[in-house]
């Protein structure tokens, strides 16, 4: 009982801060400087791993599709259902995770560090709102970043199903009627759910770990169960917010 407590306590929490974070976003650009370096930080230190994790999870979908396909004479499909699956699933859940746990956990353990010593205590006592200078920038700046990294994700992922499906004596689906296929199937709507998946995932990343960081509490030890804490329940969250997210975007087509 008092866990559930404590957890629906840490929710309220939490979703106080988010609204307290959205009603600060008008005065955006006061923090603009801030608000660019950390898209500058996250896109420009995100981009080498997206690239890469894009292009091999695309070959491998299109490795392990094809070679199924195959079987049955149907894969000239391959492109729309690599397609899609980039599109409406891997992409903007890749892209969550990837960045629960590289951007998620720098927000975590710079906040918690700043807690254990007192810096956000002086900020309020300087009469400075810790929520606007410190979760606002940060939580708009993934939100703008994973949209243009899922788009970097989806045509990437596109490409290494691409090369598979051409390079792979079994599969043998030349390139150009590979996005032929995928250009008939995947139409922008199937592009633009993945982006609203991302959006709203990039606002749980930021909400998860800003709440934990500012709220940690106890010396430095605590720092690291803090990300660790920040991480995970980010990670969780995106995978059942994407079985929602999934059912409601899939009943609005």
């Amino acid at each position: 009982m008092n866990f559930l407590l404590n957890v629906l306590r840490e929710i309220g929490e939490a979703l106080f801060m988010m609204f307290g974070a959205l009603g600060q976003v008008r005065t955006a650009w006061v923090n603009r400087q801030k608000i660019i370096a950390h898209v500058l930080e996250i896109g420009n230190a995100s981009l080498p791993m997206v690239v890469i994790l894009s292009v091999f999870i695309g070959g491998v979908l299109a490795l392990q599709t094809g070679y199924a396909l195959s079987s049955t004479g149907l894969q000239s499909r391959l492109g729309v259902i690599v397609g899609l699956s980039m599109s409406r699933e891997l992409a903007p859940v890749m892209m969550g995770v990837l960045l629960a746990g590289r951007v998620g956990a720098a927000f975590a353990a710079e906040l918690a560090s700043m807690s254990v010593y007192q810096e956000i205590d002086a900020l309020r006592t300087m009469n400075i709102n810790p929520i606007r200078f410190l979760v606002m920038p940060r939580l708009v700046a993934i939100v703008l970043c994973m949209p243009v990294l899922v788009i970097v994700a989806d045509f990437v992922g596109w490409f290494g199903g691409g090369v598979v499906s051409a390079v792979n004596h079994k599969i043998n689906v030349p390139f150009n009627s590979y996005f032929q296929n995928l250009q008939q199937g995947v139409e922008v709507e199937d592009v633009t759910h993945g982006l609203w998946k991302s959006m709203i995932f990039g606002l749980i990343i930021a909400v998860v770990c800003c709440y934990k960081g500012m709220t940690t509490k106890g010396g430095p030890r605590e720092i690291g169960y803090t990300v660790t804490k920040a991480v995970v329940g980010a990670i969780v969250l995106i995978t059942i917010f994407d079985y929602f997210l999934t059912r409601i975007l899939i009943s609005a087509t």
